[in-house]
């Protein structure tokens, strides 16, 4: 039977430590001539033998591309919580090549001697039971709480999960007796028998066996990919199997691909010779033919989809309807790289699935799918993701479709004279600020490296140079923009003007955007000092910091933090203050207004680059939980009736983060209409993040909403009818609803803070 596997050639390394370089060296020219996969047998009882694990992990380092396992583990003497950390580490550190073979152990007076206890064949295939479930529960970071796994052999109380590998490392199980052929067929990613210990017939019963566990465990059994082990010799004329010229090689190996269903052929080979002549004679003719073969019987070589992955699928959407330009890197419910794509920074989402498109086509291939998939209509929930750390967290959603533009992340110098760039919409801020950097350039944008351009310039941005370099999307000179008909427009002063303008601001409601040119910055060294405040005397403490704010200078762009109370303790501020200057006595003059501001409980001030500023994300996938609970507002001043409004917000303790950022300076020398985010007037952004909306509404809308005058609607997430209104101008939104019903009369947009009147 043919199960479709994408054919593969790996080598069988002994890992003899005699010379001590040979097996790394065999396995260098592995790659070099093209083998997929580098393994070795696992002896720990063996002197003449490397230790397996070591030897893999110094192959690793000593290769770029191919994959490595060992052949199989012996597991009796190898402990399996350590295995999965060690066997992730490995995969972490070598890009996602480390495959794991697992054995239940043979050599049982050898592994008593190495201090192994002894088991019965029924009791060994029980253990490496236990020791798989142990294994991937390591690997389950998605689970909360210690794994706790009560086995005969193999026990964890509580240990702590992860690390999780860079790809689901898949468990080939070694196997010929049927216990061992069942649990493979219920438990592991790949079989991996060696030919020269079967009989006649032993591969196709083998299979069979597997087979039938696999669909008594609900598995379809392509799940489960058919490796091989095997030897032999060239010769000019056929002397028994796989010993003869190259074509009897080319005819068995297709034979056992095509009728026992082998996906990988691991050449047991210490002689460079053969294997060079392998992968230039054999290999090559073996793939021609079976891809010749599977065309003409028309063999389905899609991976299987698993079962529990099925079981988690969205009922309202049709997968089957996915494009075939987004299907390979389409995630689903169940997929490993679901648990790294579910989530935002803030968000907790269960989406349907998440598209992952890699070029301008592929958005155009996205939005119709799921325009036909009713999410014009509202049917189906529509997220667009560039970094996933916006705070509204409407780049996930629960059952529905993500376009995560990710992979759109070119960073590359249009014009050097004007300093003109263009940035994909995957890139993060960080990786810009870095790419900037080196040419003493920088562009303003927030104050996390984390945030996704196309979520930032599509909005507004305030940053840590806002107040000498004006809003991100100031910085915008074009927009390439897939609109909901998928067409791609190019949007700026001299095209498509109107969606220029509603782009920067708005950009949510109108398109994908997926590059921007924009212009950078000539920004060197810069200060960057970190003040913490006694800020008991709240309502004194507000006011006089916004009026040394308004009072500095514009390359003093200050941000301030007041988190939630403790009990017995004064009240506390944090401020972070980037100065444009690269003099340490500037930056310190700059900074001297500041510090008399209220009593300094701490202070550190240093030189920095601006990437070294912004360039602060925490690595991993987002883990967002739940709803996130902000509310924003813009007001002009911190008059004394602000501060006073402030302090009682503060005083009611329903936060537990509060932000006021500077904004006035650049950002006010824009005209109102010239961007559709039209508050240029604002002085101050003011946020506040809660656990409890009904709290923070309350405590809002009271005391802190009356003064308002505009709002951010990047850091808000009240459902609630009037937030379009405070976020625009009257004039404002009736020219961005005349042209969301150009770009998008059918309110294919409609998921973030849809303009569209109710």
């Amino acid at each position: 039977m043919d199960y479709g596997h994408e054919l593969e050639f790996g080598v069988f390394i002994t890992p003899t430590n005699q010379p001590p370089e040979q097996p790394v060296l065999l396995a260098q020219l592995a790659e070099r001539v093209g083998f997929d996969l580098a393994t070795f047998q696992d002896h720990p009882y063996q002197p003449a033998f490397h230790d397996t694990w070591t030897l893999l992990t110094w192959v690793a380092a000593s290769t770029e591309r191919i994959r490595i396992a060992p052949n199989v583990l012996n597991v009796p003497l190898r402990q399996p919580a350590v295995v999965a950390r060690s066997a992730a580490s490995l995969d972490l550190l070598s890009g996602g090549r480390f495959e794991l073979g697992l054995g239940a152990g043979g050599f049982w007076d050898a592994i008593e001697a190495m201090g192994g206890t002894r088991l019965t064949p029924g009791q060994g295939v029980d253990a490496l039971a236990e020791a798989i479930e142990i294994i991937r529960g390591v690997w389950d970071t998605s689970e909360r709480g210690g794994l706790r796994v009560d086995g005969e052999h193999h026990r964890t109380a509580g240990a702590k999960r992860g690390p999780r590998p860079a790809h689901p490392i898949p468990l080939h199980i070694g196997a010929y007796k049927p216990r061992m052929l069942r649990l493979t067929g219920r438990l592991g990613d790949g079989w991996l028998p060696s030919l020269g210990y079967m009989q006649p017939g032993d591969l196709g019963r083998g299979s069979a066996t597997i087979d039938e566990a696999a669909a008594r465990a609900g598995r379809d059994p392509r799940e489960i990919r058919r490796l091989l082990n095997v030897g032999g010799a060239f010769s000019e004329r056929s002397t028994g199997r796989l010993q003869g010229p190259p074509d009897q090689w080319v005819e068995e190996l297709v034979e056992l691909a095509l009728a026992e269903g082998i996906g990988t052929f691991i050449l047991s080979a210490d002689d460079p010779t053969l294997m060079q002549r392998f992968m230039a004679e054999v290999a090559p003719a073996v793939r021609e033919q079976i891809a010749a073969e599977r065309g003409e019987r028309g063999t389905d070589t899609a991976p299987a989809v698993p079962a529990a992955a099925l079981a988690k699928r969205a009922e309202r959407l049709d997968y089957d309807a996915i494009p075939a330009s987004l299907k390979a890197t389409a995630v689903e419910p169940g997929s490993w790289a679901y648990a790294d794509s579910r989530h935002t920074y803030m968000r907790g989402g269960a989406p349907g699935v998440v598209l992952r498109p890699t070029s301008p086509a592929q958005v155009a291939d996205a939005l119709a799918y799921a325009r036909a998939q009713g999410a014009a209509e509202g049917r189906v929930p529509l997220g667009i993701r560039s970094g996933g750390h916006g705070i509204s967290g409407r780049s996930t959603n629960d059952g529905g479709i993500v376009i995560d533009v990710g992979a759109l992340d070119r960073i590359d110098v249009v014009d050097a004279s004007r300093r003109l760039v263009r940035i994909g919409a995957g890139a993060t801020w960080g990786a810009v600020a870095r790419a900037l950097d080196a040419r003493d350039w920088a562009i303003t944008s927030g104050d996390y490296g984390g945030v996704g351009v196309g979520g930032l310039a599509t909005t507004g941005g305030i940053g840590f140079l806002g107040r000498e370099h004006g809003l991100t999307i100031d910085h915008v000179e074009a927009v390439e923009v897939v609109l909901a008909d998928g067409s791609l427009v190019r949007a700026s002063r001299d095209e498509h003007p109107d969606l220029f303008w509603g782009m920067r601001g708005a950009g949510a409601n109108l398109g994908v955007a997926v590059a921007f040119e924009m212009i950078a910055q000539p920004v060197g060294s810069i200060g960057f000092a970190q003040l913490a405040f006694d800020a008991s005397d709240t309502v004194d403490f507000l006011e006089r910091w916004g009026a040394t704010t308004e009072a500095s200078d514009r390359v003093v762009t200050p941000f301030l933090i007041v988190g939630g109370d403790r009990r017995g303790q004064p009240r506390y501020a944090q401020a972070m203050i980037a100065v444009d200057e690269a003099e340490p006595e500037a930056i310190v003059e700059h900074l001297q207004p500041f510090a008399m501001v209220a009593p300094l409980v701490g202070q550190q001030v240093q030189l920095s680059r601006y990437a070294g500023v912004i360039d602060n994300a925490a690595g991993g996938p987002h883990r967002g939980q739940g709803e996130p609970i902000a509310r924003s507002v813009l007001v002009r001043s911190i008059t004394p009736e602000v501060a006073q409004a402030l302090a009682h917000f503060l005083d009611a303790g329903a936060h537990h983060f509060f932000q006021i950022r500077a904004m006035g300076g650049a950002i006010g020398d824009v005209a109102p209409d010239a961007t559709a985010f039209a508050h240029r007037d604002a002085g101050f952004s003011i946020t506040a993040i809660g656990s409890d909306r009904t709290r923070l509404d309350a405590a809002w809308d009271t005391l802190v909403a009356p003064h308002a005058s505009g709002l951010y609607l990047s850091f808000e997430t009240d459902p609630r009818p009037g937030r379009i209104e405070d976020a625009f101008p009257p004039a404002t939104l009736a020219r961005l609803r005349a042209l969301k019903a150009e770009v998008d009369p059918d309110n294919l947009f409609r998921d973030n803070f849809n303009v569209v009147a109710p």
